[in-house]
């Protein structure tokens, strides 16, 4: 009889939280692709990723275009600066390091990002530590969560060498990392300001 009193009681206890945990749907996990690839003789690393979180597109995008705080929660990104801003166009100075088992080299780049507000931000390179740099980042609302799905999509060229077999590897990481960052402080319910 106790036994079936404790069993009662803890179907009991549980049933609302089994039930909104039910009811609230998943977020999609990360998903990250990185290709190697040709394009007039020059070989670059093609990459896609995206993720959704549960914050409003509003927010994401204060958080994504609030460029000086990026060195704040993304790895390897010692400073990020805004060097003008013309209309939908701003040009940012960033300082970072590339890591390569026990080697790291410093980074610097400028490059132009151009804001398609609450939709969409394209980067692409003007100088730096890059052969070829370009990048898109894309929100799109999901209205039946009020989150935000981000979807981070670039071909890259680093001036450096990149082992080839262990390339594609080393840059899928960095992106993991890079877009993990991201979406964990796009989900802090702190970050309003």
């Amino acid at each position: 009889m106790t036994r079936f009193f404790l069993f009662l009681l803890f179907s009991v206890s549980w049933a609302p939280l089994v039930q909104a945990q039910m009811a609230r749907p998943e977020l999609p996990k990360l998903e990250v692709s990185v290709n190697r690839i040709e394009i007039d003789g020059q070989k670059m690393y093609e990459v896609d990723a995206t993720g959704t979180v549960s914050t409003p597109l509003p927010r994401v995008w204060k958080t994504l275009t609030n460029y000086e705080r990026m060195a704040d929660f993304v790895p390897d990104m010692e400073s990020c600066k805004v060097l003008s801003r013309n209309g939908n166009e701003v040009v940012i100075e960033q300082f970072g390091v590339a890591r390569f088992l026990f080697m790291t080299r410093a980074i610097h780049l400028i490059v132009r990002a151009t804001e398609q507000p609450m939709s969409s931000i394209d980067i692409a390179l003007v100088s730096g530590d890059m052969k070829h740099y370009e990048s898109h980042w894309e929100l799109i609302p999901v209205p039946e969560t009020g989150g935000t799905k981000v979807v981070y999509s670039g071909r890259l060229m680093p001036n450096f060498y990149v082992p080839g077999i262990l390339g594609a590897k080393m840059v899928r990481g960095d992106i993991e990392r890079m877009m993990g960052a991201v979406l964990a402080r796009l989900e802090r319910r702190d970050d309003a300001r």
